[in-house]
């Protein structure tokens, strides 16, 4: 498993593994706690996994969670998706820097998302499987939401959102949730 430092938010790795394919399809190892611990992760700290299922234009995000923050291990299991994170980190030397990827099943990427980074994501083949290995138990409480079109983050999302969530057609601006976050 090769492990990539991702240069635009700090802190944040890509784990790529290597399937091993043959005739019945393939096989490969997607979460090994000695790779993630050679980063100075803790691989104990993940308590929760989840998985989201979206057909093809489902844009969901921009997420994050509020007070402690929440870190996690994303992975396209099944199909592909454009993922996107933003470092909301005010401390972080890269405030305010964008990644984009594209995750999928075939090649089984997992990106680590370090607490503080807003995260989202569009489906871009008819089914997509999310999977996510967080380190808190989710709170409702301290869900953020942070506008998918905002200009001034620019995301140049592949396709026209075809369905989101109500929370996230709602989602206020980068600009309101920073404000929210200082006052």
């Amino acid at each position: 498993m090769m492990t990539t430092e991702v240069p635009e938010i700090a802190g944040a790795y890509l784990f790529e593994p290597t399937p091993h394919a043959d005739e019945r399809g393939f096989f490969c190892r997607t979460f090994d706690a000695e790779v993630v611990r050679s980063v100075g992760l803790d691989p104990a700290a993940f308590l929760q996994d989840s998985v989201s299922r979206s057909v093809r234009g489902v844009l969901r995000g921009l997420h994050l969670r509020s007070g402690a923050g929440e870190a996690k291990l994303v992975r396209c299991s099944h199909g592909t998706v454009f993922d996107v994170v933003v470092d909301l980190r005010t401390d972080s030397p890269t405030y305010l820097g964008r990644a984009f990827f594209e995750l999928s099943g075939e090649r089984q990427t997992t990106l680590y998302i370090p607490a503080g980074c807003a995260h989202g994501f569009q489906s871009l083949t008819e089914t997509s499987d999310v999977s996510y290995r967080i380190d808190r138990p989710h709170d409702p409480a301290e869900d953020v939401t942070i506008a998918f079109d905002d200009p001034e983050l620019a995301i140049p999302w592949p396709l026209p959102p075809t369905s989101m969530s109500q929370r996230d057609r709602e989602a206020p601006s980068l600009a309101e949730v920073l404000k929210q976050r200082k006052g």
